[in-house]
């Protein structure tokens, strides 16, 4: 369960680490260890497998790359610390609830969410826990997609759904169609187990990702959004 605390709370070294976040100018005597310590007493923070840390927070999120030294040095990443503090005081409106469309980006490798109002969004990623867990064989597939009895429920999908818990809806991308495509068996699986979720689903784009950067899945996303408006 997420720890909400207020900063009003705050005492000791964890408002000493918060003064020095908004300190203008800024400082150069911010460690790492200190906004960890700081964030993990104002709401949670998750070690992803690619070992970059998402911090939540009242509905917020933040994502962070792996610190690359012991001390905050940029003073952009002071800035975006900073942002997050002031912002997460509070939960999102309901209209920016409303507007956090996601892009879901899939194959049998693993899968990233974007977030698609945010410029230079860090996507979140996913990754099979195990290669058994994607539906690699036709055959498999083929029985999926006509009803019949598969496995265990897989694992894999079940993380990429969690994670799409609470957001706006839902578009995904996929690199094929049909019984190979990682991304119609992920729809069909979620109609089956998830269907409030799947009803979330605006639309799915088989697209050639490994040709395409990260900054162009967003604009490909944001003009399908804009192209769906009023659906």
């Amino acid at each position: 369960m997420q720890t909400i605390n207020s900063v009003t709370s705050l005492k000791g070294s964890h408002l000493r680490t918060y003064e020095k976040i908004l300190q203008h100018p800024v400082s150069h005597n911010l460690a790492w260890r200190e906004v960890l310590t700081l964030f993990s007493h104002l709401g949670d923070i998750l070690v992803e497998t690619n070992g970059k840390l998402k911090v939540t927070r009242n509905g917020h999120i933040l994502t962070l790359p792996p610190p690359r030294s012991k001390d905050v040095t940029e003073v952009d990443e002071v800035m975006k610390l900073r942002r997050f503090l002031v912002q997460s005081e509070s939960k999102p409106t309901e209209s920016a609830q409303i507007a956090a469309h996601l892009l879901v980006v899939i194959d049998h490798h693993q899968a990233r969410l974007f977030r698609t109002e945010m410029k230079g969004e860090v996507p979140q990623l996913i990754l099979p826990h195990k290669p058994a867990d994607c539906f690699r064989l036709a055959h498999e597939a083929r029985d999926f997609m006509s009803g019949k009895e598969m496995p265990a429920p897989d694992s894999f999908f079940e993380s990429v759904a969690t994670a799409l818990k609470d957001t706006g809806k839902i578009l995904v991308f996929g690199t094929a169609t049909g019984t190979s495509s990682e991304m119609d068996q992920f729809v069909i699986w979620l109609k089956k187990n998830h269907p409030e979720q799947a009803q979330r689903i605006i639309g799915t784009l088989a697209v050639d990702e490994h040709h395409l950067t990260e900054p162009q899945l967003l604009a490909k996303a944001r003009e399908f959004y804009q192209n769906a408006r009023g659906l």
